[in-house]
């Protein structure tokens, strides 16, 4: 199994390199730091039919740190919702793959997000309608720590533990850098863990990069009946290429033609 999502890993790095060079956009080193989280939930946990995206019993992943969408797009190709190739439209004029994710557009997309904040809210709506419905699936949502910032994350996180939202699964892509520097300096979240089981939350802290521990844990939420969970995945900003990673530089930075040969290089000897 480990062996298997590695290469779906490297495959997704390989793709979002390409995409975000010949787009000369940014946020490849968000985009790199949840590569494994997402590869975890597309080919582990997630209960979905690509030949069926709009499967009613699918489970939701929402990617709340919108600007990750490349490497949304990348693990959405490789699960088979849509060709390979469409990847080459990424950042084009009229494209609709654009640098955040549009409802309605492309398949697998669950919902339109960008503007940090709002995705746990939706998921919390969705949650909460699947236990209103009695529908058995699950929602799960991608948070960047700089977006913990944000009251609105702090809202639902108060609105999904009154409801007992036990098949609402947050994560935080704790990579600890944020547009405009270290997460401890712009706003210190810490003692992140324990700010989010003072709000009523079952929470783990895991090594993001490992997808043994990121499919072991994932695999058995919810961790506590009648509790929502959150998962905390200690990444490193940019991981998978040495240049990129661990670099504030990098959160807005493209990179040249030189910078995609090394790290490509990088990404096939990994």
């Amino acid at each position: 199994m480990a062996h298997k999502l590695t290469i779906h890993a490297k495959n997704i790095r390989q793709a979002v390199l390409h995409m975000v060079y010949e787009a000369q956009a940014s946020h490849v080193g968000g985009c790199f730091s949840c590569v494994e989280i997402l590869t975890a939930l597309y080919f582990e946990i997630l209960k979905i039919k690509p030949e069926k995206p709009d499967w009613p019993e699918r489970d939701r992943f929402i990617l709340s740190k919108g600007h990750a969408a490349a490497t949304l797009y990348a693990i959405l190709a490789e699960a088979g919702f849509f060709p390979k190739q469409r990847l080459r439209e990424y950042g084009l004029n009229g494209s609709l793959f654009s640098g955040h994710p549009v409802l309605n557009k492309i398949p697998g997309v669950e919902v339109s997000t960008g503007s940090l904040g709002h995705g746990l809210a939706i998921g919390a709506g969705l949650a909460l309608a699947a236990k209103h419905n009695k529908k058995p699936y699950r929602t799960f949502v991608l948070l960047s720590d700089g977006e913990c910032d944000e009251g609105a994350v702090w809202e639902t996180a108060l609105f999904g533990a009154h409801h007992q939202l036990d098949n609402l699964v947050a994560i935080i892509d704790y990579n600890k850098i944020q547009a405009f520097g270290r997460t401890n300096e712009v706003l210190n979240l810490e003692p992140l863990k324990k700010k989010w089981q003072a709000f009523g939350w079952s929470v783990k802290e895991i090594d993001g990069h490992n997808l043994t521990q990121v499919v072991k844990n994932l695999s058995s939420v919810p961790w506590q009946k009648k509790q929502p969970s959150l998962l905390i995945a200690h990444t490193i900003k940019g991981k998978g290429v040495s240049f990129i990673e661990d670099s504030l530089f990098w959160h807005y930075h493209s990179p040249d033609k030189n910078e995609l040969e090394k790290g490509l290089k990088e990404i096939n000897q990994t």
